[in-house]
């Protein structure tokens, strides 16, 4: 896709009314929330430039914690941690980073899969990685749809995907939980087990609003992934 590759990271719905009254009441939300539009124009620009790059390439789709909201700056997230670790036991890479701050599993299934299309449809990727769902068990109307929705996303994504469960109560993120285990133990996924082996305490650990991680809380997440990618033995590290 080269020089044409122009991916806007950001949403389509406008912030809803309790969240916006949220941001008025509590300065750490509203500290939070303002990271939004400059995050995502940040990945905006980076993912261009790694578009047009060459080498070996690995596609991110999420939602806020894969734009890296709560960290100190865009690539302080999971996804920005990671990429340094990757570089630095070896393995150099360009990063295109799709997701897009309060994306459902529709989202992905509507923009950022076609974004990964795009992008791969002369060479495949190397890694993808997919963290999302949590916006989807926020609201029962959404959580009705989650697990038909998060099939048709694992059907439709790359075999060797590296997927993130959902650390979640609710019985819709158990049900996702089962899906990705049988998909990972018929190989075509590798799974991200952040319901084992998360956190098992997020004290110290999220940002200002207390919702999103900060950077120690992406460091965590990023131990996940990489544990999971290293036992897939999937870039040769």
């Amino acid at each position: 896709m080269g020089d044409d590759f122009d991916y806007p990271n950001r949403g389509v719905r406008p912030r809803g009314p309790v969240l916006s009254a949220l941001s008025a009441a509590f300065p750490g939300i509203r500290a939070v929330q303002e990271q939004v539009e400059p995050y995502a124009a940040w990945w905006r620009e980076h993912n261009r430039e790694a578009a047009r790059a060459a080498g070996p390439l690995w596609v991110a789709l999420g939602d806020s914690m894969t734009l890296g909201i709560g960290a100190g700056a865009p690539d302080r997230g999971w996804v920005g941690q990671l990429s340094r670790r990757f570089e630095e036991r070896g393995w150099q890479h360009r990063l295109v980073n799709l997701a897009v701050n309060g994306a459902r599993v529709e989202d992905l299934l509507e923009r950022q899969l076609p974004a990964l299309a795009a992008l791969t449809a002369d060479r495949p990727a190397a890694l993808v990685t997919v963290v999302a769902g949590s916006n989807d068990v926020v609201l029962r109307r959404h959580r009705r749809r989650l697990v038909g929705r998060f099939t048709e996303l694992l059907d439709r994504l790359p075999d060797g995907a590296v997927v993130s469960n959902l650390p979640n109560p609710h019985r819709e993120a158990r049900a996702v939980d089962r899906l990705l285990r049988d998909r990972a133990d018929a190989g075509t996924v590798v799974l991200v087990d952040m319901r084992r082996e998360g956190p098992r305490s997020w004290w110290g650990r999220l940002a200002s609003d207390r919702f999103h991680p900060n950077e120690a809380g992406y460091a965590d997440m990023a131990t996940v992934v990489e544990r999971s990618v290293a036992r897939a033995r999937l870039l040769g590290l």
